[in-house]
């Protein structure tokens, strides 16, 4: 079976995680990454469940005063997250295909404003907030493509002379290709407006789309997928979380946006999957839970010397949820015994999670922190809650259970295979 995988399934997953424009997806979101950062930050300074917090600071200042530096810090990260990624998906792209990848951001997020819905005050909050991140991808990705194929066309470049400074001939050599992208993305909007009716097509598009599309995804069955993809992928050898992180980020930061929006309104949390629920409660160590796969290394395995050593070497970067040394030290990938609840520890522990968050015996996640956030401490920061601190310790025991029987099973074959090969080693010598 596994070379049937190995050879039929990993040439196409390794080359769907390598396709350029999934790439420059993923990489837009990295880039924005510390700014996810700071907002959920700001979720934590202004709705941090503590008494004593909020009493201190409601006697300094006013508490719609002081909970303005926390949403000033939100309305500069996710309040323009869309433009953001307009910018940093489309530079991201056409540095693939060795293009001016800085014109390229500018001519996309100028792109993307022709489709924005303009308010008495400029843009409205849905077209600069995760509302729009779905129409900046397309925009991004089209536009982008667009530049690149214009920017190599000989009759369209503006040559300047040699003294002029490098960044002047660069505008110069981009204007042309800009206007003629931004005029296409300029008309197709207009005839959607004009000939369709839509005034408001991020608005539209957000309500007939994206927002479905959301509560799709929120769903036990789409968890157990995102579970299971990339854990599967990872057996194979193939990076599975790098293939599946832009789905993962497209419908991430809307759901956390609607997950805050609905709390600070006193309103129950709408999505419980997200990227934070995730990285809490099911990537502890890594994909696959194997914080729990280290911690049965040293109950059951401590005497077999080499998952002894590996168990050691992975302990560091496992607290941070770095799982390589693990995956190709014991190994994991390809090992017909550990694949199972490799595969198996994040399909229940996603099931457990999901329904303790659905019946509300634990916060919705709604703050985004750094995904190498030790386990534990993650789930108490993502729910604002110590029963979320709970849930991953009682996630990480239910791990431990489920890799013992497969680890003893590992360690007996890995011994038996130690007996034999120093048997041989022993008639070699005395023949």
């Amino acid at each position: 079976m596994f070379r049937f995988l190995e050879e039929k399934f990993v040439p196409v997953a390794a080359r769907v995680g390598n396709q350029r424009h999934l790439v420059a997806i993923r990489d837009g979101f990295i880039t924005i990454m510390p700014l996810t950062i700071v907002g959920s930050l700001a979720v934590l300074i202004n709705n941090l469940p503590i008494d004593f917090y909020q009493n201190a600071l409601d006697s300094i200042w006013k508490h719609e005063t002081w909970t303005q530096w926390g949403g000033n810090m939100w309305g500069a990260t996710f309040g323009i997250i869309s433009l953001l990624l307009a910018f940093t998906i489309a530079y991201n792209l056409a540095k693939s295909y060795d293009k001016d990848g800085l014109s390229a951001g500018v001519i996309s997020l100028s792109s993307y404003m022709t489709f924005g819905t303009f308010g008495e005050g400029g843009l409205t909050g849905l077209t600069t907030g995760t509302g729009g991140i779905f129409i900046a991808i397309i925009i991004a990705l089209l536009s982008t493509e667009v530049f690149c194929r214009l920017s190599g066309n000989r009759r369209l470049l503006i040559k300047m002379p040699d003294g002029v400074p490098p960044a002047v001939s660069k505008s110069f050599a981009a204007l042309l290709p800009a206007i003629i992208t931004i005029g296409i993305f300029a008309l197709v909007r207009t005839i959607i407006s004009a000939g369709f009716d839509i005034p408001d097509i991020v608005g539209s598009f957000y309500a007939a789309i994206q927002e479905p599309f959301m509560g799709l995804t929120n769903t036990w069955v789409a968890a157990l997928l995102l579970a299971f993809i990339p854990t599967f992928l990872w057996t194979l050898g193939v990076h599975g979380a790098n293939i599946i992180e832009p789905f993962m980020q497209t419908i991430n930061l809307p759901a956390i946006d609607a997950n805050v929006a609905a709390i600070s309104a006193g309103e129950t949390a709408p999505y419980i999957v997200n990227k934070p629920f995730f990285d809490a409660f099911i990537n502890m160590g890594g994909s696959g839970t194997t914080i729990a796969l280290i911690i049965a290394i040293f109950i059951i395995a401590r005497k077999n010397k080499q998952y002894n050593t590996v168990g050691k070497l992975s302990t560091a970067p496992g607290i941070f949820n770095i799982n390589e040394p693990l995956l190709f030290g014991l190994p994991i990938v390809l090992n017909p015994i550990l694949f199972i609840p490799f595969i198996l520890t994040p399909m229940i522990n996603v099931t457990i999670a999901f329904f303790a968050t659905k019946w509300g015996w634990v916060p919705a996640a709604t703050v985004p922190v750094p995904w190498t956030t030790p386990p534990i401490i993650n789930g108490f920061l993502v729910t604002q809650s110590w029963r979320g601190a709970v849930l991953s310790i009682l996630l990480i025991v239910v791990a431990v259970c489920i890799y013992l029987p497969f680890l003893a099973m590992a360690n007996r074959v890995a011994k038996q295979e130690e007996k034999r090969n120093a048997e041989l080693e022993t008639q070699n010598v005395e023949v």
